[in-house]
């Protein structure tokens, strides 16, 4: 994809090179905006990716969604409006041509009011109803990003100015044709904000054994609306989606507070530590105990992902 080169992406991808002197995740002085540099390609790596807008200002690579692929280039930019078990991965960086971009959170609560208040009207439903998407980004919505990030230039500005230009940001995404994700999510009631609500009871407690029934009961629909549902906007079933954030938080344990193996397995819910292994390394790549050799890497963070 990718709208390829002019001179806002240009600018972007200099702005972003400056304020990333290494490879990794970089939080900013505005706390939702993360610069991301990666100078060599990467294996796909598994991650929570939390709701999100995401831009690519050089450098291509893809994101893995349940069984469909997002292809990201240059110019393109990413929005998920719920908490995404993906795997990514960076293609063709090297030291001199990194792969680079950038990352604002946003709370999906905000969606509606800015809807109300700006009296928008919905876009036609797209054919999927995945939480994500990819797409070029259009020059007003550049120009708002770059305006955002040029304020880690003036720092007395951002606590008056940043605020204002992320709500532009959310807004300009609104008037997308991709942005029917984002609307099905400020619905009440809607059948993605039940499932986000699911998604919210899981991650609190990812430790626990669940029935399908009670969570659809939770969120208010039938087992087999909500399981249909679920798989529609995740990509996955309850289940897989639970064993991936089950699997997540024993990574980071692992890597963070150095506890043994059958320990993490029994502080994520599984009752054998050997099926805790066998998953976990078939998500990985790499058995569990090997985790506790290895220090923290740029690549290993929950939210490397561009």
């Amino acid at each position: 994809m990718g709208t390829g080169e002019g001179p806002q992406i240009s600018e972007l991808r200099e702005l972003i090179a400056r304020w990333t002197p290494g490879d990794g995740y970089h939080q900013t002085a505005i706390s939702s905006l993360y610069l991301i540099r990666y100078s060599c390609s990467s294996t796909p790596e598994s991650q929570i990716l939390s709701p999100s807008f995401g831009i690519c200002a050089q450098g291509h690579g893809e994101i893995v969604l349940g069984e469909e692929i997002y292809s990201f280039a240059a110019g393109d930019h990413r929005v998920n409006s719920v908490e995404l078990p993906i795997s990514s991965r960076i293609l063709d960086a090297t030291s001199t041509k990194p792969c680079l971009g950038l990352r604002l959170c946003f709370d999906p609560a905000g969606i509606a009011p800015l809807i109300e208040e700006a009296r928008l009207t919905a876009p036609p439903d797209c054919p999927s109803e995945r939480g994500l998407y990819v797409s070029p980004t259009p020059p007003a919505l550049l120009d708002a990003v770059l305006r955002l990030v040029r304020l880690l230039l003036s720092p007395v500005e951002i606590p008056v100015l940043a605020p204002m230009i992320e709500r532009e940001i959310l807004f300009r995404l609104l008037l997308e044709k991709g942005s029917a994700v984002l609307y099905r999510m400020a619905q009440a009631e809607s059948q993605p904000q039940r499932i986000a609500v699911a998604i919210v009871w899981l991650r609190k407690h990812l430790h626990e054994a669940f029935r399908i029934d009670d969570l659809a009961r939770q969120a208010g629909m039938s087992a087999s609306s909500f399981h249909q549902w679920f798989r529609e906007i995740t990509g996955m079933s309850p289940l897989q989606y639970q064993k991936q954030l089950r699997l997540q938080e024993a990574r980071s344990i692992l890597r963070n507070e150095r506890k043994d193996v059958g320990t993490v397995s029994r502080c994520v819910g599984y009752a054998s530590s050997s099926q805790f292994s066998r998953e976990y390394s078939r998500l990985f790549g790499t058995p569990p105990v090997s985790e506790l050799s290895k220090g923290n890497s740029p690549k290993a963070g929950p939210d490397s992902a561009v």
